[in-house]
């Protein structure tokens, strides 16, 4: 037991050091103490009754990784941090809640992860896993702990914190990876009607007419924005709403898209292809929640200087409703707000 304390204390000493970005809560003192504990694993208990596994401080999970603190919970499950014995580092391990949909969710992640480094070019511009495994009907997935990573970036936020607490906590480096893949899908798998977080879905969703690969720059078009802003641009969690919220920032939606809306959709629109909006709102509130929103580049403007025209421009190209005329990946990469930033100048 001594000799595997003083490994881990070797090891502390050799990670990074932390930044102010990244530097963990402050515990009680006898929150951090670790419990001392055989190498068996603890026994078996239930599980809470939102499916998390339940553990304490310094029990095994599995005998190969001690426990030593929880680095974060969300909807998925929680983040370990823990020591591996086997190989005398410490790790981050995502103990997935052992509900079938959240099992199904991470087994997929785990297959996309191994896809991805299969395929890896060497830019490992996304997060890797160092392995797996299925202990007491919980997925198992493991990170190195010295890669830099925090909680979002394990896809794990805690719960009642703040989008300007995130924001504060960047750091100060760009190298930025992709992470939690818990929700992508193969083209030869089975699709949902309904993908993407709300604040991120794209219209071609809400109104029921498919999506594919547009979808995502939909999203990443919202996320650049909460970037700059420092919020979510639309902030809703019902369809009418949330739509009502699109036109106001970005103008009418098309009309060939309204017609096509399938029969779950043509609810929110009134006289063929007018949306049902102020008269179909649910509250007063959402109503003012639409009205303080501004149009795009107005919204742009207020955050950014020297390279807002560019910004907007490509923005309103991430962001237009018919996914056929939404730039592409690759058009929004060679897009002047990345190639020249500071070129594009306001149109005369």
């Amino acid at each position: 037991m001594a000799m595997e304390v003083e490994e881990m204390e070797k090891a502390r000493i050799r990670k990074r050091p932390r930044l102010g970005w990244d530097v963990a809560p402050s515990r009680p003192e006898a929150q951090r103490a670790l419990v001392t504990s055989r190498r068996s694993s603890p026994p078996k208990r239930d599980d809470d009754h939102e499916g998390h596994y339940v553990f304490n401080l310094g029990e095994n999970l599995t005998p190969r990784y001690k426990i030593l603190s929880k680095m974060g919970e969300g909807t998925f499950g929680r983040v370990l941090e823990c020591w591996d014995r086997q190989n005398r580092e410490y790790v981050a391990i995502k103990v997935v809640r052992s509900i079938r949909k959240y099992r199904d969710a991470a087994m997929i992640e785990v297959d996309v992860l191994e896809h991805l480094a299969k395929n890896d070019k060497g830019t490992s511009h996304f997060v890797q896993i160092r392995n797996w495994f299925d202990y007491r009907n919980h997925i198992c997935i493991i990170w190195g702990t010295n890669s830099g990573m925090t909680m979002k970036m394990l896809g794990m936020v805690q719960r009642g914190s703040s989008d300007e607490t995130h924001f504060r906590c960047l750091p100060k480096s760009s190298a930025i990876k992709l992470i939690d893949f818990g929700s992508t899908a193969f083209d030869n798998q089975n699709h949902s009607s309904i993908v993407s977080t709300r604040h991120y879905r794209a219209p071609e969703i809400i109104l029921g007419l498919g999506w594919s690969y547009p979808c995502d720059l939909w999203s990443v078009g919202c996320i650049l924005i909460e970037l700059c802003t420092g919020e979510a641009l639309f902030q809703t969690h019902e369809n009418l709403e949330h739509l009502a919220m699109m036109e106001r920032v970005l103008g009418p939606l098309p009309e060939h898209m309204i017609r096509r809306a399938n029969r779950g959709a043509e609810k929110y629109f009134r006289r063929g292809s007018r949306l049902n909006w102020p008269e179909g709102a649910v509250s007063r509130e959402s109503i003012r929640a639409v009205r303080k929103l501004d149009r795009l580049k107005n919204i742009v403007s207020q955050y950014v200087e020297s390279s807002r025209y560019s910004l907007a421009d490509m923005l309103e190209g991430l962001l237009k409703y018919d996914p056929s005329e939404r730039l592409t990946a690759r058009q929004a990469l060679n897009h002047p707000f990345f190639r020249f930033p500071r070129t594009l100048q306001a149109p005369s």
